[in-house]
């Protein structure tokens, strides 16, 4: 295992924890800066928003740049953005932090996972892709409760202080062992890198995203109050099932990576398929304990199998010098998928079933990208077969 793949998740994690840590800080921030929960949300939505600018934006603007060069610098953006975070006296000034931070997010993952599959053979890039997605796994097992513990200790700043920690190390790691060549770099031009923009399977793969992982988010975004009105938890039993959650997300990170070096698009169907299939599941489990887990730990494997599916897909369509823009826009559209979901999943609660629907809502999201993924695999095979010569007829005496 290279060593650099190593460095890449550590800045991974660092990114991950910073993205969903407000999460467990929302009331601290909203009394602190006298602010509304839902105006402390958007810190979230915001986020998610400069990830979608900020992936295509920077990745074009760093074209030719050397994917270590440019790694090293949206790490330092990412560690001046959460001491913005920290020191921001008001939330107009810690909304803007956590836009300047959110910057680096697409790009950084966009441009790691392309330099992530430069580091191994041809038939182990899906892996390793997922072995750099596993930071973000770390960051929701590990990054988010233990941000939120220490904002409940020391305060939601010191929060950020410990994420600038991170971005810190993680900065060091990558100076060290990330080489600067990752095979022959080539800097691509502006045409060259728009160009992946002209193949219809690159919009088809960034729609499949979208509404694939939009599923996960559509339920997961109201984890808290379906565990505790419908399952019947306390608050303090939310925290336990958020980490089986968080185990599933790192069996299914694995998962996902071997399944997609056997074929990338079979692996994005089957795991969409099984995505969808687990959270339809959700109305008959969710109201009993200890199916409610079973529930969790499901859908942490099935939401994150898809993730380097969906990115080895993305490199697959996009192979070429255009390799870098599509790999950072199909990161902007994991976060729009983010953001789709918790729209969806809010209008069920607000105008629909309630708690209850969430499941099949969300469900019904990723069974929409699940047919987008049908769609290009019967294009697909039909460009196969018109470049493919037919055999001679035999002519019968």
């Amino acid at each position: 295992m290279p060593l650099a793949l190593l460095a890449l998740t550590a800045g991974a994690f660092g990114i991950g924890t910073t993205e969903f840590v407000i999460m467990g800080l929302l009331q601290q921030v909203a009394a602190d800066l006298r602010v509304s929960i839902t105006a402390a949300g958007l810190l979230i939505s915001g986020y998610a928003l400069g990830v979608a600018v900020g992936a295509p934006v920077l990745t074009l603007a760093t074209r030719r740049l050397p994917r270590r060069t440019v790694l090293i610098a949206l790490m330092g953006v990412f560690t001046a953005g959460n001491i913005a975070c920290a020191l921001a006296p008001d939330y107009a000034t810690l909304m803007a932090a956590r836009v300047l931070t959110s910057l680096a997010h697409g790009t950084f993952f966009g441009v790691g996972a392309v330099v992530a599959a430069g580091l191994v053979p041809p038939e182990r890039r899906a892996s390793a892709i997922a072995l750099m997605f596993t930071g973000l796994t770390a960051a929701t097992l590990l990054g988010v409760p233990a941000g939120a513990w220490i904002g409940l200790q020391w305060g939601w700043r010191a929060a950020f202080w410990a994420v600038t920690v991170v971005g810190v190390v993680a900065l060091a790691v990558l100076m060290r062992f990330v080489p600067r060549q990752v095979q022959a770099e080539v800097p691509a031009t502006l045409a060259e890198e728009l160009s992946v923009l002209a193949r219809p399977q690159v919009w088809l793969s960034l729609a499949i995203t979208i509404l694939g992982f939009g599923g996960v988010f559509a339920f997961y975004t109201y984890v808290q109050p379906v565990l505790t009105q419908v399952t019947g938890l306390s608050v303090a039993a939310v925290s336990p099932l958020l980490l089986v959650f968080g185990g599933g997300l790192a069996v299914g990170n694995i998962l996902g990576g071997r399944l997609a070096d056997r074929a990338p698009m079979p692996a994005v169907i089957g795991t969409l398929l099984a995505l969808a299939v687990v959270l339809a599941l959700a109305p008959l489990t969710m109201p009993h304990r200890v199916t409610a887990a079973v529930f969790l730990a499901a859908l942490g494997v099935a939401a994150f199998a898809t993730a380097a599916p969906l990115q080895a897909r993305m490199l697959e369509q996009a192979a070429g010098a255009g390799q870098n823009l599509a790999s950072s826009l199909n990161i902007a559209a994991f976060n729009l998928g983010n953001a789709l979901g918790a729209w969806v999943g809010g209008a069920v609660i607000d105008h629909g079933p309630g708690l209850q629907g969430l499941g099949p809502a969300a469900a019904g999201l990723t069974l929409a990208g699940l047919a987008l993924a049908l769609v290009s695999r019967a294009m697909q095979r039909r460009r196969l077969s018109a470049d493919t010569p037919s055999a001679p007829r035999r002519c019968n005496a």
